[in-house]
């Protein structure tokens, strides 16, 4: 899950905090209901050869309580957004899979059941965002569908980072993470329902991509890999070490950086392994269509 207190407002956010004074969005939520009686449109005749009968996903649009835990608030999808939203994840997302060896295979063998459009963001009782989910491997949800706007940068890499980040979810949850790489930055990670307290910078000094990969070693893997495919500057914002550092910062960040190389090439390492992907060759395949 990637959960935060705001909208990003720069790409190398996959969440920030900020305060939330209780306020929604003005659209007002749709009556629930529950996915039977429902005519077939054409819409669905479409969702029902181009993606559940080709991979076994269905796509639920229609908002149903049943998609959101109790007391959280969201904004369905407007019905024209969703064919504009179909042919984003296809083509950033299902597409570059196909393209890339073995990339068929473990799409197919790996891809959730279940794809959610909500209109919104998903409003917290505790006050925060949730910014997309995953659930188990079983279902990823994508929020604030409305906005749809792949022109503008800060939505499209949140609707990637969103997709990148739960679909690696499935990695680690069937063949576990890679070997030590929870112990490259033990001291790193925060307490439970802290990591949001973190800058950016200070999130980069302990070894990490964002302040939310330090939630946890399996969120950490997951923020790694979103990072990796979709920011084309991910070498330079952390990789590449700065020369003649002057300050007892910078040299931080660099001790930093080190730490998510060590972590890049332990997962990448990994995927070659267990699923026979690899995972540049994806990485160079996205960024060709960004």
């Amino acid at each position: 899950m990637r959960k935060g207190r705001n909208i990003p407002k720069r790409w190398l956010l996959i969440a920030l905090v900020a305060s939330l004074s209780g306020c929604y969005p003005d659209e007002s939520l749709n009556i629930p209901e529950k996915d039977n009686d429902v005519t077939l449109t054409e819409l669905d005749e479409y969702i029902e050869e181009h993606f559940t009968e080709e991979y076994d996903m269905a796509i639920r649009y229609r908002y149903v309580d049943r998609y959101v835990a109790t007391g959280e608030r969201v904004t369905p999808p407007r019905l024209e957004v969703v064919r504009p939203m179909l042919d984003f994840i296809e083509k950033y997302w299902i597409d570059p899979y196909l393209e890339v060896s073995n990339g068929e295979v473990f799409f197919r063998g790996h891809v959730p059941p279940e794809i959610i459009f909500l209109g919104g963001f998903i409003y917290n009782p505790d006050g925060t965002v949730t910014l997309g989910s995953a659930d188990a491997g079983s279902r990823i949800t994508f929020t604030n569908v409305n906005a749809i706007d792949p022109e503008d940068m800060n939505w499209r890499e949140l609707q990637l980072q969103t997709v990148y980040h739960e679909f690696a979810h499935s990695v680690h949850q069937r063949y576990k993470l890679p070997a030590s790489f929870e112990t490259i930055t033990t001291a790193g990670y925060t307490s439970a329902g802290s990591w949001y307290n973190l800058t950016n910078d200070e999130a980069l000094i302990r070894g990490f991509v964002s302040p939310y990969a330090t939630s946890s070693p399996n969120e950490d893997f997951a923020e790694t890999v979103a990072f990796y495919l979709f920011d084309p500057e991910f070498d330079a914002h952390f990789i590449t070490l700065e020369e003649d550092c002057g300050t007892a910062e910078c040299e931080a960040q660099n001790t930093g950086k080190e730490f998510i190389a060590e972590k890049l090439a332990a997962i990448t390492g990994h995927y070659k392994k267990v699923t026979g992907i690899d995972l540049t060759e994806l990485r160079n395949v996205i960024q060709s269509k960004l």
